[in-house]
C-alpha cells in the first residue's frame, strides 16, 4: 500500500490495494493507522458490492444503522445517497458538518463508495478540525478545552425542520422526530485516541451553544468559530470517480456535500462505523 498526500493538513490517496480482495490483519492495520494521521483516505478504481463495502467498513468499527437515513432491504446499514436529475432540492449532506453529532454516540466514521456520478459537480469538501485546532486564537482554546458544546439534530426534528420543498431524500429519511430536538452535552475539543492530536468538535449544522452560556451569547463565538473551522488551509476538495471509496473520521472532521450538478444524477452507497461516545480523552 502506498500513501500520497492530498493537503498539507488533512487527506490521503492509497494506492497497489485491491479492496475486493479479502482485506488481510496488516492490511487493515495499516488502513486504520493511515487514517488516524490522515483522517480521510481516498482509494481509486475499487467498484466494491453491497458485501465487499461492509468488509471494508468493518476494519475501522461495527457498521451502524443511521436512524434517520436507514437503508433499505437486507442492508438497513448501507445508505443509498441520490439526488435524480430532475431534483431541484438540497443534497444529503450539505452543509458544513460531523455526522449526527446530536446522538449519544455519534458514528466514529463512513466508507462511501461512488456508484453514478454527474458529468461534472458533486464533489466534496473535507476539513481537519486538528488543524483548525491547531490555529485557534489562544484565547478561544481557552474557552473552549474542557467545556461541553450543545448539539441538536436540527434538520430532522421539529423545532428547526427545513421546509418540505428544501428537503434531500424526501421519503428515504426520518424528519419532524422530537427526539432530534433534545440537547446532547459533548465535550468542545477532543484528543485523538492513537495520535494524541486535539481537534473542534462544533459545527454549523448541529451545534447551538456553549454550555454555561445562553444562545444568544453563543451566538457570536460559534460564528467565529464556524467560520475559522473551515478555512481554505484546513480543507481538500475531492474530485469524485466512478469506483471511488472515501473513509473519514468523523470526530476529527467535517464534511460539506456540494450541490452543484442539477439536471444529473449522482448515487453514492454509504455505511458508517460505530464510534464511542465522546469524551475528552479516549485511553
Amino acid at each position: 500500500m502506498k500513501e500520497h498526500p492530498i493537503t498539507g493538513g488533512i487527506a490521503a490517496e492509497l494506492s497497489g490495494i485491491d479492496l475486493k480482495q479479502p482485506i488481510s490483519d496488516d492490511l487493515a492495520e495499516a488502513l486504520r493507522d493511515s487514517l488516524a494521521r490522515n483522517l480521510v483516505l481516498v482509494i481509486r478504481d475499487q467498484f466494491l458490492d453491497i458485501d465487499q463495502h461492509r468488509r471494508l467498513a468493518e476494519v475501522f468499527g461495527p457498521p451502524a444503522i443511521n436512524p434517520y437515513a436507514p437503508g433499505k432491504g437486507d442492508h438497513p446499514e448501507m445508505t443509498s445517497v441520490i439526488k435524480e436529475a430532475s431534483e431541484r432540492t438540497g443534497v444529503f449532506g450539505g452543509g458544513w458538518h460531523s455526522d449526527l453529532t446530536f446522538l449519544e454516540k455519534p458514528p466514529g466514521g463512513s466508507v462511501l463508495c461512488a456508484i453514478q456520478i454527474p458529468p461534472y459537480g458533486g464533489d466534496t469538501l473535507y476539513a481537519s478540525q486538528q488543524a483548525a485546532w491547531d490555529a485557534l486564537p489562544e484565547p478561544l482554546k481557552q474557552l473552549l478545552d474542557g467545556r461541553d458544546a450543545i448539539h441538536v439534530g436540527k434538520p430532522y426534528g421539529v423545532k428547526w425542520a427545513p421546509p418540505v420543498e428544501e428537503q434531500s431524500m424526501k421519503g428515504s429519511t426520518k424528519r419532524n422526530d422530537p427526539e432530534a430536538d433534545k440537547e446532547r452535552f459533548h465535550p468542545a475539543v477532543l484528543t485523538h485516541p492513537v495520535t494524541g492530536r486535539k481537534g473542534l468538535y462544533i459545527n454549523e449544522t448541529y451545534t447551538m451553544r456553549l454550555d454555561g452560556l445562553s444562545e444568544a451569547d453563543s451566538a457570536p463565538i460559534l460564528r467565529q468559530i464556524f467560520q475559522h473551522s473551515t478555512l481554505p488551509e484546513f480543507c481538500c476538495r475531492l474530485r469524485w470517480s466512478p469506483g471511488m471509496i472515501t473513509i473519514w473520521d468523523n470526530y476529527s472532521t467535517q464534511h460539506y456535500a456540494i450541490n452543484d450538478y442539477h439536471g444529473h444524477r449522482r448515487e453514492m452507497r454509504r455505511t458508517t462505523f460505530e464510534g464511542d461516545r465522546p469524551i475528552r480523552e479516549w485511553a
